[in-house]
């Protein structure tokens, strides 16, 4: 049986293989990833790293994280930065304020409780009618 010849330093052998492969396409994602972020290097630029990255892999990256490795940290935290101004205006716009007439409701139940005075109320009103014609 070939499983019986299979010994325990070959099973950890092969978990190292395993796991170094693993880090080496994890390296070079990131490599490919950033070399399509980045805006300032020519088409023709890409293309040359992505055929020295394909025919000769292990010499392209470690070429690539020498001579370009010092933009991938800026580049990537300018996609962060652009990320995250997205979804907080995404936020911004969905969370609101809330339409005018539930405005109107919340002011209402306020001046029913007698929360507000009647000139409060009124200035209240004013305000958010004002600002729902507008906006």
């Amino acid at each position: 049986m070939l499983i019986a010849d299979y010994t325990f330093g070959q099973g950890l052998l092969t978990v190292l293989e395993i796991f170094v492969f693993a880090a080496w396409l994890m390296v070079l994602f990131t490599i490919v990833g950033d070399l399509f972020r980045d805006h300032d290097l020519s088409g023709f630029g890409k293309a040359v790293w992505i055929i020295f990255l394909i025919f000769i892999p292990f010499l392209g990256t470690l070429l690539y994280l020498i001579f370009r490795g010092h933009g991938m940290r800026d580049r990537a935290l300018a996609q962060h930065e652009a990320a995250q101004k997205q979804l907080d205006a995404y936020v911004r716009q969905t969370a609101g304020s809330g339409s005018t007439a539930d405005e109107l409701t919340k002011l209402a139940k306020l001046h029913d409780d007698k929360k507000l005075s009647d000139q409060e109320f009124e200035t209240a009103k004013a305000k958010i009618v004002g600002t729902g014609a507008n906006g």
